[in-house]
């Protein structure tokens, strides 16, 4: 197996932000919110549940609790009920009330900027902490969620699959100022074209850009059985 060098992957990587570019040029964050405390509410919300299902969740409960202080006094079994549907209901009711116990015990009510700060809250670790720094505060973060775990694996960009690994491995070889845009395209992607179990190779923009794709297999397997 040849080993690709780290230049050629950042050469490779650039061209696949490029072309994904042209292919979502809208590529954004899909949770709806419009304050800190919403997003942070909603990303808790989203752990193994889809964004269309947290979007139709949250309307209410953003008229309903509007401030950190709302949600730290939120009676858990009201809440519990009004979180339900986006599944692990109990865990994620602590982690939102936990989160904003602290939010406002030691941020005064507002949410950190500081990624050291925020992975310290209940329910908040690097993914949750990268969609807040990149999608509220400016700040460059590389959210590694199923999608760019996947996707980073069958690009060959990395072969690691710890979340942490995978980030800081994709740091190294994604410029800084697109961190956060390379989040959503992959995203994106992963969403509409290459799906976990049938990828649409054919109509993937990248596709020459991956060692994954179906032909490429397809001629591994000959390979194979003509030995």
């Amino acid at each position: 197996m040849i080993t690709e060098s780290l230049e050629s992957k950042k050469k490779r990587s650039l061209e696949i932000i490029k072309r994904l570019k042209k292919t979502f040029p809208d590529a954004a964050i899909e949770l709806n919110f419009k304050t800190p405390i919403e997003l942070v509410v909603a990303t808790i919300l989203s752990a193994q549940c889809t964004d269309k299902r947290v979007n139709m969740v949250t309307p209410a409960l953003f008229k309903k609790y509007k401030s950190a202080k709302d949600y730290a006094k939120a009676n858990v079994k009201t809440f519990e009920k009004e979180i339900r549907s986006t599944g692990f209901y109990r865990a994620k009711t602590k982690n939102i009330t936990g989160c904003m116990k602290e939010i406002v015990k030691r941020f005064g009510g507002k949410v950190p900027s500081r990624m050291e700060d925020l992975v310290t809250l209940p329910g908040v670790g690097r993914k949750t902490a990268n969609v807040i720094l990149g999608n509220i505060f400016g700040t460059p973060g590389l959210v590694v969620d199923t999608h760019m775990r996947r996707l980073a694996n069958r690009l060959g960009l990395t072969r690691q699959q710890d979340p942490v690994k995978i980030e800081m491995e994709l740091n190294g070889m994604i410029p800084q100022k697109e961190w956060t845009l390379f989040s959503h395209l992959i995203i994106w992607h992963g969403r509409r074209t290459c799906f976990a179990r049938k990828p649409k190779c054919a109509e993937c923009s990248i596709n020459t850009l991956c060692p994954s794709r179906e032909d490429v297999k397809h001629v591994s397997v000959g390979l194979i059985k003509a030995r």
